[in-house]
């Protein structure tokens, strides 16, 4: 129940035969919904053309049945939902990107943030470019569509694209003739390949996604490579010469759904690992084990099945509750908070509990819980968080943007458990968190929210409205 934002989903499908794609495209969207809330956007490839529709909302808020049919039938199509790590919250800024150009259509799908995404637009605005969005990904759409002007085929233009670009990047996107993916050089965020049993190529950022549409998952993409779906088949190549692979670890520990399968392991064991590892670390007498729903959930069953201590459901939530984080202000969010959550009595009343979430940002969530639990009649709180305390701003996707927003950077933990109200607080090491995956070592992934330790240099301007700050 953290306030920390999740990126973007997207998701792609290549067809052998023309069918009516929208539909399939939005059951693979619900199943990415976790990764957006702010909009949802699809673009279906119909005979060469590029039919499109997006707006604010989510996924069935966006789109009645009328709207997915009026898209039509084709055999290549693409989708996003989005939450605003960089750029507004605007209908303009929503995706699928679909541009023109002199030699067809074009339509971009992007999951992470640039960090040198303001140095490629200033530059790409002195040459004439005017841009409608504040987003990343027209940045991205500009540079690829440049390149076609002078290359043989879309694929060399992604290729020489994304030799400029750097940061985290999963890229889906269409042309008249042709389904791409490509990951980042460090494999920062995920993308995944599966296939239908009619033969169909699809790519989601969760392997979810892949489950929802029928799909079994092949393989994910590796850090560098694109992966070509045409009318001859599937093909790969790398755009990078290898790098070290950085994946998002907290992916593991909030961002995936928890029946999703990265780097071939369950979400849900490893979340239930990291409760076990606090168990280990920071074992404390009590009487119940208790999750903040949704991705404390796991972390708490493997806590208790670690511990032996009884794992109970302490808090239930309101699934008609819109997310939290969308509300603008801090009270509306506090309050959107009470509607949400509430303490199972029966669970915790006279009880020793421990309290498992998957991260701490403020604190003033993590406050209102503790205080739920304790007005509900525990005796006891022991507050446990299933990731390492967040001490540095993230560049590549997830909305940890600034330290002053960060209650680890100015506190002890000891602080942190007076301030929240709990009797104690621990949180995962950062060398358990490293581990959560069984066959990765720890210099697979990038933890720098955590350790302060980047895949790249940081950028030097990386404001979340930084193509609104006046040149």
């Amino acid at each position: 129940m953290s306030s920390i934002h999740e990126e973007c989903g997207i998701f792609g499908i290549r067809t052998r035969e023309k069918r009516s794609l929208a539909h399939i495209i939005a059951q693979g969207l619900t199943a990415l919904q976790h990764r957006g809330q702010e909009a949802a956007g699809i673009a279906v490839n119909t005979d060469r053309t590029i039919s499109y529709h997006k707006g604010l909302g989510l996924v069935h808020e966006v789109f009645t049945p009328r709207e997915l049919e009026d898209l039509g039938s084709g055999e290549i199509g693409v989708g996003h939902v989005r939450y605003s790590t960089s750029g507004t919250n605007t209908v303009a800024n929503a995706q699928p990107m679909v541009v023109k150009h002199v030699k067809g259509q074009l339509a971009v799908c992007h999951n992470g943030n640039l960090t040198n995404s303001y140095e490629l637009r200033r530059a790409l605005e002195l040459e004439g470019c005017i841009f409608h969005t504040t987003s990343d990904t027209e940045v991205i759409s500009y540079l690829i569509t440049r390149k076609r002007l002078k290359t043989s085929s879309i694929e060399d233009a992604v290729r020489e694209a994304v030799q400029e670009i750097h940061g985290a990047f999963s890229l889906i996107l269409m042309s008249p003739t042709k389904l791409i993916a490509c990951r980042d050089r460090y494999g920062i965020r995920p993308l995944c390949l599966g296939e239908t049993p009619e033969g169909d190529t699809v790519f989601a950022s969760e392997s979810c996604a892949l489950d929802a549409v029928g799909a079994r998952l092949i393989r994910e993409l590796k850090p560098g490579e694109m992966v070509i779906a045409d009318p001859e088949g599937r093909r790969s190549e790398f755009c990078f010469e290898q790098q070290k692979e950085a994946l998002c670890v907290f992916e593991y520990i909030y961002f995936a759904r928890p029946d999703s399968v990265i780097r071939g392991n369950s979400v849900h064991e490893a979340r239930k690992t990291a409760g076990a590892y606090l168990a280990m670390d920071h074992p404390v007498p009590a009487d119940v084990v208790i999750g903040v729903p949704d991705s404390g959930l796991d972390a708490a069953l493997g806590y208790s099945l670690e511990s032996g201590i009884p794992y109970g459901i302490g808090l239930i939530k309101n699934k008609y509750i819109g997310r939290t984080f969308i509300a603008p202000s801090q009270d509306e969010r506090d309050h959107l908070v009470r509607l949400k959550l509430n303490a199972v009595e029966s669970e915790v009343k006279d009880k020793r509990v421990i309290l498992i979430d998957d991260s701490i940002v403020r604190g003033t969530t993590s406050s209102y819980i503790v205080s739920l639990i304790r007005e509900a009649g525990a005796r006891e709180v022991h507050l446990r968080i299933s990731s390492p305390p967040f001490l540095h701003p993230c560049y590549y996707g997830t909305d940890v943007d600034s330290g002053n927003s960060l209650i680890a950077c100015g506190h002890s933990v000891s602080d942190v458990a007076r301030i929240t109200g709990a009797d104690s607080l621990a949180f995962l090491s950062v060398e358990r968190a490293l581990s959560l995956c069984p066959g990765y070592g720890k210099d697979s992934f990038c933890a720098a929210c955590f350790d302060g330790t980047y895949p790249e240099k940081k950028p030097v301007v990386a404001d979340k409205e930084r193509f609104e700050i006046p040149s």
